[in-house]
Parts: C-alpha cells; structure tokens; sequence
C-alpha cells in the first residue's frame, strides 16, 4: 500500500515483515535501495506508541573526516601543521594545570 500525506507530499509505503526467531525481520530490497543500508549497517528502532519506525543511523566519523579534509585543504593546515599545534595545546594545559595546583 502507498499513500501520499496531502500537506507534505510524503510518500507511505507499507510493506508485510514476518518476525523471525531471535526477533529478526528482513527489511525490503527496494527500502534498502532506497535508504542506501547494507548488510552490517547500524539501523535505529524507535517505539512510539504501539508503532516502531526504523532509521538509518549513518556513522559521523567519515564525514566529520571528509569535513576536516576540506577545511584543512581550504587553509593549507597539513598534518604536521595540526600535530604541532596540539603539542603547543598540551604545553599550554600542562601549565594552566601546575598553577592551578600551586
């Protein structure tokens, strides 16, 4: 069944999921094209209600580093560049810390 919500252009879709032992389900092919999900992908369930909705959960790790890349690209920073300043960082801790003690 599709339905489309008249105020957001939303489409529904549903599908029929039978529930497996140990609680598995099989999630569509076409659901699983759609959300670009994979064998091993980290999926999200909510429960609202009587309902669940499941999510994608996509990882921040690759793009927090694509994100970093290109900004470290945008302001010629190389690694060294970085590595060099978080040694400065830690000096400058290391002394906040030793006066604070004092």
């Amino acid at each position: 069944m599709t339905t489309l919500t008249p105020d957001k252009n939303i489409t529904v879709k549903s599908y029929p999921i039978r529930l497996r032992g140990r609680g598995q389900i099989t999630i569509p092919q076409e659901v699983r094209d759609t959300l670009s999900v994979d064998e091993g992908d980290i999926l999200t369930l909510l429960q609202v209600g009587e309902f669940i909705l499941v999510s994608p959960k996509q990882p921040k790790v690759p793009q927090l580093t694509d994100r970093i890349a290109t900004l470290m690209e945008q302001e010629r920073v190389s690694l060294a560049d970085l590595l060099a300043g978080l040694e400065e960082e830690r000096k400058a801790m290391w002394q906040e810390t030793r006066q604070g003690d004092a």
